[in-house]
């Protein structure tokens, strides 16, 4: 995936963001127990950040080596394994089912995240 693709996959997270937020923070909000929504609001509030940075390190690529785009496959990644699973974890009891399996994902989706932040510190091109 080049790196265009990452500012279409950046643009896609934070509008599906924007729209998850609008909704917990109107509709959800009388559905929902207090501590599901605020792992809701959690979910929005990852998914936004890690979408502007996506964002902004795929239009600044330049200053990056070859290694920026595992950085954001895993960015990616920890993304839809750390938000999506708390999302689904939260509306569990609205849909009527149990999704306790999702409950290990999140942690996996939160070490994916911090991989690639750490895998990003190794990709900065160095001044010549």
């Amino acid at each position: 995936m080049t790196t265009d693709k990452f500012i279409k996959v950046a643009i896609f997270l934070a509008v599906t963001a924007v729209a998850l937020g609008a909704l917990g923070a109107h509709a959800l909000k009388e559905i929902l127990a207090s501590s599901q929504l605020q792992s809701f609001e959690t979910g929005v509030r990852y998914q936004f950040l890690h979408a502007l940075a996506i964002l902004l390190l795929a239009l600044n690529d330049e200053k990056f080596n070859h290694q920026l785009k595992r950085s954001l496959y895993l960015m990616s990644a920890g993304i839809c394994c750390f938000s999506f699973s708390i999302y689904l974890l939260s509306l569990q009891n609205t849909f009527g089912v149990s999704l306790s399996f999702l409950g290990p994902i999140t942690p996996i989706g939160g070490l994916l995240l911090i991989s690639a932040w750490i895998m990003l510190f190794f990709s900065i091109k160095k001044q010549a």
